[in-house]
């Protein structure tokens, strides 16, 4: 989602054309089908459902990104899709050579201080090292998005512009965006992605920091907490240690008040709470599981759900354009592809 694309070629372009006219016909290798099943697969991260037998995968080569394949910032994604009843579900696969979810823990000093951890290199919002797996589809609603069938959603990327890897927003007002924003460690371990938009507004350090990136209401989605007499304020209700447990978040309703004593240098606690999102921001469900060097996510949500701010797949003879990011630990740094994708319904 930040590198330029190329447009289409011909020959992919007069395929995507036959797509929308007949969904059975062969397809561009960028469409992808969701096909119709009596029965939708169980959201468990194991992809093992009879649904997805079925179901044409595209393959998307990524780049771009940090600390995929050995630092060269590529990877490579397989995406399924589905339908059932009111339902359409999605198969996220990509390979990942680590599971990582070690976001800004705190850690005990040899001098019995705390710390939170951080990248060394990060100079604001940029941080490699401690942070989490995700992955992102930006939906064009409403075809609003201006030149997005030639660049994809690299025309909402801009370089600079006050932050270390730039910005996020759209060219004009009324372009529309529908973001999915799957954080691993954040929405994740509560079955959600996060639910967002991206509109037109562009980055102001204070009234607008994040630029045109937004998020549907129902958030947050987590809470951070500080250091308390030179302690974390919380700790989980088992007193478990992150780097044992490999939870780098709490619950929010399992955190206690922190007990230092119960911990020795080198220890690793998380440094927030994730919270339930609700009604706009909780369309989605999702399941992860990470193994063998392989991230998986089921998800779903429902075709039509009534909110300007979301892609409506209310029409199942027509294409929908979207984007596909991978996020391996870093925070915005994502590995994409080239060119813009498109999913279509079987009858």
């Amino acid at each position: 989602m930040r590198r330029a694309a190329l447009s289409l070629s011909d020959t992919a372009a007069a395929a995507l054309l036959a797509a929308c006219a007949s969904p059975e016909a062969e397809v561009a290798p960028n469409v992808l089908v969701s096909q119709k099943v009596s029965t939708p697969p169980v959201l468990d991260g194991l992809a093992n459902d009879a649904a997805w037998a079925g179901a044409k995968p595209i393959r998307v080569a990524l780049s771009g990104g940090m600390n995929f394949a050995g630092g060269k910032g590529e990877t490579n994604a397989t995406l399924r899709s589905v339908y059932s009843g009111d339902t359409v579900y999605f198969l996220v696969q990509y390979d990942d050579p680590t599971d990582s979810q070690r976001r800004g823990p705190y850690q005990k000093q040899a001098d019995g201080s705390w710390t939170k951890l951080k990248d060394p290199a990060d100079k604001g919002g940029d941080d490699n090292v401690y942070y989490e797996d995700k992955w992102a589809m930006i939906w064009n609603i409403n075809n609003s998005i201006g030149n997005f069938d030639k660049k994809g959603c690299a025309v909402a990327c801009h370089i600079g512009e006050g932050k270390p890897y730039g910005n996020k927003y759209l060219a004009k007002e009324g372009e529309l965006g529908d973001m999915w924003h799957a954080k691993g460690s954040r929405t994740g371990p509560l079955g959600k992605v996060d639910d967002q938009y991206l509109d037109h507004t562009r980055h102001d350090p204070k009234n607008s920091p994040n630029a045109g990136r937004k998020s549907d209401p129902g958030g947050p989605e987590y809470r951070g907490f500080g250091l308390v007499g030179g302690k974390p304020e919380f700790m989980p209700r088992d007193g478990r240690t992150s780097n044992v447990s490999g939870r780098y978040y709490i619950v929010d309703g399992q955190q206690v008040p922190f007990d230092d004593s119960r911990f020795k240098a080198g220890d690793e606690v998380p440094s927030y709470v994730v919270l339930p999102l609700k009604g706009d921001r909780a369309d989605i469900n999702v399941a992860t599981r990470w193994a063998g060097g392989v991230h998986t996510s089921e998800a779903s949500r429902k075709l039509v759900t009534g909110s300007k701010l979301d892609v409506q797949f209310s029409d199942l003879t027509q294409s929908y354009g979207f984007g596909f990011a991978a996020f391996d630990n870093a925070q915005v740094q994502h590995a994409t592809g080239d060119d813009p994708l498109y999913l279509k319904f079987s009858k």
